[in-house]
């Protein structure tokens, strides 16, 4: 209810709190609200905002252009009113040789009050328009061509134009930062820098991480038969607790068992943290870069060059295949990629802070959860599940892309391929190892037909008409639909680093 006041005087208002708004401090004059909400999205898109905290409102000002970068807001909690004040002015009749003294009344009424408010505080992306422009300077749009907005003929495809293909986005960030480059280094006089043997060096003046990581390519002609002292001695420092002597016992046993482990399998069958692993492997196993033992942590003195009987700890890349002439796309299937470029910090996400581990926390065994509660877990606590190395006959795999040794296919069928030239190895190829040639690719075509039958017998409407297979999006009935949401808690603690899309490079990266 709207109170009456007098300039000067004070008004007691009533305060309507069941009325709780959202403010939005557009970044314009507003002159009619039915063009400024599709600027936003409408009403649908900002109450999907809202709905979710970490998304940043985004404002198009050429809502129907879609190759129109956004500026995004920021996302405030705030304790404010929303106040109405109308002004009213009351002309008084004039009288001969008197001033003119209108009378002014002002109305006040809180309308609500004000919980969240967005505020457009960055900078808003570059912008790249569908504009060909000739060599006379004239520029014709090309909107007409590159955007199809009705069913289109042959023609339509065929037809000849500028090349045109824009960036998804410009710009990570939306608020300047300072890069503090590095000043040239100084050296004396006399100082050559040494040589280079790759192109692509990265970070001269950085200082190399100090996990001490043994590399070994597979033309090398010896393999290392101990760790670098510097490598025992990192151990050393941070084992400093019964549980690293334990883990440390376990991973022995592993490497006796078998004397070539992927870092996924080891994370598996051990629970060790991520940052302790990385200084616990070089000390017990060095890399192999490349070859069929490629991406794999092998025991110090084991050469499988030199053993046929190694040709079981071979690596297989495999990538599940999508695509239409598999009967699926790769928004229908129900398997999450490790790590894509969607996912990376963008403009209109908020970015999580992660939870820093000190060095003590390190030396401890514990993570930041309070130790109490982290040693009744810790035996659990970074262990991963089994699915991450072993495939098996009727189950999807965890990611897209994944690293299978040929001992962890748990398929009759994929074991008869891998040991058809047994006793008859006389040669160890790069490619192939000490199998018989095209064995990777004949592994792949038989998994890959797997998957398909599995996908098949657990999801039936993706394989029917395109009706059905909407409604057979929603349910995943195998198991994996219930380990999903276990494995994202899992992730958000541990992610992996995103150095290359590739699991080999992003691992070398944690040592160099």
């Amino acid at each position: 209810m709207a109170a009456e006041a007098l300039p000067g005087a004070a008004v007691p208002l009533e305060l309507r709190r069941e009325r709780a708004m959202v403010c939005v401090e557009y970044p314009g004059v507003v002159r009619d609200v039915s063009k400024m909400l599709p600027t936003l999205g409408g009403e649908e898109g900002v109450s999907r905002i809202y709905a979710d905290p970490a998304k940043r409102l985004e404002l198009y000002f050429r809502p129907k252009d879609p190759y129109c970068h956004p500026v995004c807001a920021n996302r405030f909690s705030t304790s404010s009113l929303l106040l109405r004040i109308k002004k009213k002015v009351k002309q008084r009749a004039a009288t001969p040789g008197a001033e003119d003294c209108p009378q002014v009344k002002f109305e006040m009424e809180i309308l609500g009050t004000i919980s969240t408010t967005y505020k457009f505080q960055g900078m808003s992306d570059f912008q790249y328009l569908a504009v060909h422009t000739d060599e006379n300077g004239r520029h014709t749009s090309m909107y007409d061509k590159v955007l199809m907005l009705k069913p289109e003929k042959e023609d339509f495809f065929n037809q000849e134009l500028p090349l045109y293909i824009p960036p998804p986005i410009f710009s990570r960030l939306d608020t300047p930062a300072d890069y503090f480059y590095r000043p040239d280094i100084q050296h004396r006089e006399g100082y050559n820098n040494p040589p280079v043997s790759s192109e692509n060096l990265i970070g001269l003046s950085r200082a190399r991480r100090p996990h001490n990581a043994i590399f070994v390519n597979f033309e090398d002609d010896e393999v290392p038969m101990q760790p670098l002292e510097a490598a025992v001695q990192t151990w050393k420092r941070v084992c400093t607790n019964p549980i690293d002597r334990k883990v440390e016992e376990e991973l022995k046993k592993l490497f006796e068992i078998r004397p070539i482990w992927s870092r996924s399998a080891v994370k598996a069958n051990i629970s060790v943290h991520p940052d302790k692993l990385k200084v616990l492997l070089p000390f017990m196993a060095y890399y192999m870069i490349t070859g069929p033992w490629r991406s794999l942590w092998i025991r110090y003195g084991y050469d499988p060059r030199k053993n046929p009987d190694a040709k079981i700890y071979q690596v297989l890349d495999f990538r599940i295949r999508c695509g239409m002439k598999y009967g699926y796309t790769p928004n229908d299937m129900p398997v999450k990629t490790k790590r894509s470029t969607y996912n990376y910090s963008l403009p209109i996400t908020v970015k999580k802070t992660p939870t820093q581990l000190t060095m003590q926390d390190l030396k401890q065994g514990l993570g930041p959860s309070g130790s109490t509660n982290a040693r009744k877990s810790i035996f659990n606590k970074y262990k991963v599940k089994d699915s991450v190395y072993i495939f098996r006959e009727g189950a999807l795999p965890p990611y897209r892309q994944m690293f299978y040794q040929f001992c962890d296919l748990n398929v009759e069928e994929l074991q008869k391929i891998i040991h058809r030239n047994d006793g008859a190895e006389s040669v160890c190829t790069e490619r192939d190892g000490w199998c018989l040639p095209k064995t990777s690719d004949d592994l792949r075509n038989a998994m890959s037909g797997m998957i398909r039958q599995a996908l098949r017998s657990n999801r039936p409407a993706l394989f029917s008409s395109p009706g059905k297979a909407e409604e057979g999006k929603e349910q995943l009935p195998y198991e994996y639909a219930e380990d999903e949401e276990e494995d994202e808690e899992e992730e958000e603690e541990f992610k992996p680093s995103d150095g290359s899309e590739n699991e080999m490079e992003t691992e070398i990266l944690d040592y160099v």
